[in-house]
């Protein structure tokens, strides 16, 4: 017997995301599985591979990934995709990043976290940011130059100058609020920029928010927020900071 059914939109009804998640990361996925809506907005995430010490050579090697990465993800509409590595994209390009996600996707709009930390401290009219960082030395310059070149001044910088992706996933939310304050203090700042997918920030953003009277800016949350906003899901989520409020 052959058995009748019907169709419908599919999980995603109202938007489809892809994220791009670094094989190594192991915080982006669960933070982003509670910041994106689950009613009728799906979040597909496709892993890209590299090498576990975090150097320019090494993120710059994940380019030519991206496509095979990118055609992993379900033939599905997508409203948005994020290349899920703040460092990469850096030293990649944001432009070089879209186009080798489009070249496997096209059509989709395309962000990463640093267009998306760009977007958010345009959105909240901050122009002068602490800096926060996991990265070794040269990473970390790469970055500072990038947002500076955006417009951003960065008041005060302070890095874990940790190379190996295992150990960023690792650090605690307590050292990560701790280094958001020493930061913090050293200069006056309009907001703080807490820097790569794989440091578990999330909890850590509105109660640092409350304490300093300034909005806190993290890759992941950044990222979900402009994924969102670029699918036309406007929602406030006020427990994840003042950025989710806009």
């Amino acid at each position: 017997m052959k058995l009748a059914f019907k169709t419908d939109d599919g999980i995603g009804r109202r938007a489809n995301l892809g994220v791009i998640v670094l094989a190594a990361d192991e915080t982006l996925e669960h933070e982003f599985k509670r910041m994106i809506p689950d009613d009728g907005v799906a979040l597909y995430v496709s892993r890209i591979t590299m090498a576990p010490d975090i150097r320019p050579d090494t993120l710059a090697e994940m380019e030519a990934k991206i496509p095979g990465t990118a055609r992993l993800f379900p033939a599905v509409a997508f409203d948005a995709i994020g290349f899920g590595c703040t460092s990469a994209a850096t030293v990649i390009g944001p432009a070089h990043v879209a186009a080798a996600v489009t070249s496997a996707c096209p059509g989709t709009q395309v962000s990463n976290p640093l267009t998306a930390i760009i977007a958010a401290a345009k959105a909240l009219k901050t122009r002068r940011i602490g800096f926060v960082t996991p990265y070794v030395a040269d990473v970390s310059a790469q970055m500072r130059e990038a947002l500076q070149a955006a417009g951003l001044e960065i008041a005060s910088f302070g890095s874990f100058e940790e190379g190996d992706d295992r150990v960023v996933a690792r650090i605690t939310p307590d050292s990560i609020h701790s280094a958001i304050e020493n930061v913090a203090a050293k200069a006056p700042c309009d907001a703080i920029v807490v820097s790569c997918t794989n440091l578990r920030c999330l909890d850590v953003i509105a109660k640092a928010e409350r304490q300093l009277g300034i909005p806190i800016i993290s890759s992941n949350q950044a990222l979900a927020w402009h994924l969102l906003r670029l699918a036309g899901i406007r929602s406030k989520r006020p427990e994840f900071g003042q950025l989710f409020t806009l």
